[in-house]
């Protein structure tokens, strides 16, 4: 059959810049599974975030900060709102259509360290949206815990003015049956540096994904990701970077742990080098450690490159069991094949950990992977003596 210039034809998005965008959730189709950006998600366990009938009004925060960041609630037509990006999936957009007001997060002068806490979502299903700003030439490290339980669908823009500096790191410690789907939007402008670290341990189902724009020229972004899943749990992180001027550069280094039947890790990076990007400097990697049969890890890196006039672009992931040589190295020295296995999960992780930058998370951080570790380990020993 002979096509004519009026008939429609399909043609399949080859490049991750032409995914269709929309505030509205009436904007997407059912999801099925089957979409790119669904295609190792087990929907059905997160199907709710996708219906009407979200709550979307304010929750309790806690700010502590010594320096100077501020908290707001804002209506859904503050400039600041769409100001980093606007979603790709239904999830995203759902959040979007359904949140009252906005929590927007100002950064301004040498801030220092700051925590903003939640921990009482409770079980109902949630949208939420949160905008954190750091002006021109601000320099600080903001905390995101969360805790407790939640079932909550989100989007946080994160705007980075020209010549700001902002480590921003948000940790994942919910309760065992907590469904958490989130993505952050960032735009950094000219010569700002972004540090986006991400550790994700607690709750059922996990879904952060970090989309980056380094839209001013000299940006820089590296963002880090650590992240332990055991039984039955599901963790997920898709990274996009999209370099869209000269003389940038970014580092993107994700690396987890799994351990437990069904416990299942999906890590997916796509890089975007703009037409404009000359100069650009990249990288992105990831590591997976599995420690048990039974547990999968999906890692996809994904590199597109528009132009040739770049100083460097490369990927590399793996996914790999303990070595033998490092626990029997550690064996032959006195330690036990279980202490032996945490010192290796330790410290594969702390590289992630220490770029925090702060001792008193970085302390907590690895006695919370500690925890899990002892935890799994026991909880397996508790079931074999059961079947015994």
């Amino acid at each position: 059959m002979t096509i004519t210039e009026t008939e429609p034809t399909f043609i399949p998005v080859q490049t991750r810049s032409e995914r269709f965008s929309s505030t509205r959730v009436d904007d997407f189709d059912t999801v099925n599974g089957r979409e790119a950006t669904w295609r190792y998600t087990p929907v059905a366990r997160i199907a709710a975030l996708f219906e009407q009938g979200l709550d979307g009004s304010r929750y309790d925060v806690e700010l502590r900060a010594a320096g100077d960041v501020t908290t707001e609630w804002v209506a859904r037509d503050h400039e600041l709102v769409g100001a980093a990006g606007i979603p790709e999936e239904k999830a995203s957009a759902n959040a979007w259509t359904t949140f009252d007001e906005a929590l927007v997060v100002t950064v301004s002068g040498e801030a220092g360290e700051a925590v903003l806490a939640r921990g009482g979502l409770g079980t109902a299903n949630r949208a939420a949206h949160t905008v954190i700003h750091a002006t021109a030439g601000s320099t600080a490290t903001l905390v995101l815990r969360n805790t407790g339980d939640a079932s909550l669908t989100e989007n946080i823009e994160i705007v980075l003015d020209d010549g700001a500096q902002l480590t921003l790191v948000s940790v994942q410690e919910w309760t065992d049956d907590s469904r958490h789907v989130s993505t952050h939007f960032a735009r950094v402008g000219r010569d700002a540096r972004l540090k986006h670290i991400v550790v994700s341990l607690g709750g059922s189902f996990i879904r952060l994904n970090p989309a980056i724009h380094l839209a001013g020229p000299g940006a820089e972004i590296e963002a880090y990701g650590a992240y332990f899943a055991d039984a039955g749990q599901y963790i997920e992180h898709q990274v996009y970077v999209f370099h869209d001027e000269q003389h940038q550069r970014s580092r993107v280094t994700y690396k987890g742990a799994l351990q437990g039947a069904s416990a299942h890790t999906v890590w997916i990076g796509d890089v975007l080098i703009g037409q404009n990007a000359v100069g650009t400097d990249s990288y992105e990697q990831n590591r997976n450690l599995v420690l048990t049969d039974g547990a999968r890890a999906d890692s996809v890196p994904n590199l597109e490159i528009e132009i040739g006039d770049i100083v460097g672009a490369g990927h590399a992931s793996a996914t790999g069991r303990f070595d033998d040589e490092q626990l029997f190295y550690l064996q032959s020295r006195g330690i036990t094949e279980d202490e032996a296995r945490r010192l290796v999960v330790r410290g594969f992780l702390v590289e992630i950990v220490q770029q925090i930058g702060s001792p008193e998370l970085e302390e907590h951080l690895q006695a919370a992977i500690e925890a899990e570790l002892t935890g799994n380990a026991a909880g397996a020993q508790s079931v074999a003596g059961e079947q015994a």
